[in-house]
C-alpha cells in the first residue's frame, strides 16, 4: 500500500521535472497517477472497518479521478496542444503536496516532531493570555485540568501541503512571486491554526459555551470551522492574485478534462 504511494509521488515528481521536449514525461506522469489510483483503491477496507462511509466514498472518488488523470496523461503523449501542459503542472502540485503531507503523516520522526512543536507552541500561546495550562505529554496539554490531545489534523499540514503544491504548480511565475505567495499562505495558515488550537483547548478547559464537551463541540465545529473556511478563502484569493498562473492552469485543466470526458463517454 505504502509502496504504491511513494512510487506514484516519485513518478509524478520525475514527470514534472523532465524537460518540456521529452514527451515521455506524460507516460511517466500517467504511470504515477495509476500507482496513486492503486493506493486510493486499497484504502476503503480500513474505513469500512471504522464504519466511516463518507471517507470510503471519498477515497473511491480519488481512485477514479486518478485513473482519469492517467488516461488524459497517456492521451497527451501523442498530442502537441499546449493545453495538455497543465497536467504536468497538476502532477507537480500533486507530487509536492503529497510529499509534504505523507512525509509528516507516515514518517514517525517528522510526525511526532510536528505534533510536539504545535503542542509546545499552543501551550506558550495559552500561557500568554493568562489561562492555566500545563503540558501532560509530548502531544497533550491541559487547560484548567481538562486534557486535550493534539493529533496530525491539528497541525494544518493538509492546508500547508495543498498551498505548497498549488504554488509549485505556477509554471512561468518568477521565484520572487512564488516566495511572496508562500509567505502570505503557509506561515499565515500555521499561525492561524495555532490560534484555533489554543482557542478550542481554552474553550474546552474553561467551559466557555456550556459543559466542557459542549464548549469543545461549539468551538471546534462551529466557531473555528467558520473562521478556518473564511481564512482559507482569503488566503486562496491572495495566492491567486499573486500567482494568476494558478487560476489559468485550473481553468485550462477543467476545459481539457471536460473535452476528454466527452470523448470518452461518446465512444
Amino acid at each position: 500500500m505504502t509502496a504504491a504511494l511513494w512510487i506514484s509521488l516519485a513518478l509524478l515528481a520525475a514527470a514534472s521535472a523532465l524537460p518540456k521536449a521529452w514527451n515521455s514525461r506524460f507516460i511517466i506522469g500517467g504511470t504515477g497517477w495509476i500507482f496513486l489510483s492503486i493506493y486510493w483503491a486499497l484504502q476503503p477496507a480500513a474505513y469500512i472497518e471504522l464504519e466511516d462511509y463518507f471517507n470510503v466514498l471519498l477515497v473511491i472518488a480519488a481512485a477514479v479521478f486518478s485513473i482519469f488523470m492517467a488516461y488524459i496523461m497517456f492521451q497527451a503523449r501523442d498530442k502537441k496542444e499546449e493545453g495538455y501542459e497543465v497536467f504536468i503542472s497538476l502532477s507537480r502540485a500533486a507530487s509536492v503536496g503529497g510529499l509534504i503531507y505523507f512525509l509528516f503523516a507516515q514518517v514517525e520522526f517528522l510526525n511526532t516532531r510536528l505534533i510536539s512543536m504545535v503542542t509546545d507552541q499552543a501551550i506558550w500561546m495559552i500561557e500568554k493570555v493568562g489561562f492555566p495550562v500545563v503540558q501532560v505529554d509530548w502531544n497533550q496539554l491541559a487547560v484548567n485540568g481538562m486534557v486535550v490531545e493534539i493529533i496530525l489534523a491539528c497541525t494544518a499540514i493538509e492546508s500547508i501541503a495543498l498551498f505548497s503544491g498549488m504554488i509549485s504548480s505556477a509554471s512561468g511565475a518568477s521565484a520572487a512571486r512564488k516566495f511572496r505567495a508562500f509567505m502570505i499562505s503557509v506561515p499565515v495558515i500555521y499561525i492561524l491554526n495555532l490560534i484555533r488550537v489554543s482557542f478550542t483547548a481554552s474553550a474546552y478547559g474553561l467551559s466557555w459555551f456550556g459543559t466542557p464537551d459542549e464548549s469543545f463541540h461549539i468551538s471546534e465545529h462551529f466557531i473555528t470551522k467558520a473562521g478556518s473556511v473564511l481564512a482559507l478563502i482569503l488566503v486562496s484569493y491572495m495566492v491567486i492574485k499573486t500567482l494568476p498562473e494558478v487560476s489559468i492552469m485550473i481553468d485550462g485543466a477543467l476545459k481539457t478534462m471536460r473535452t476528454e470526458f466527452r470523448r470518452l463517454t461518446v465512444r
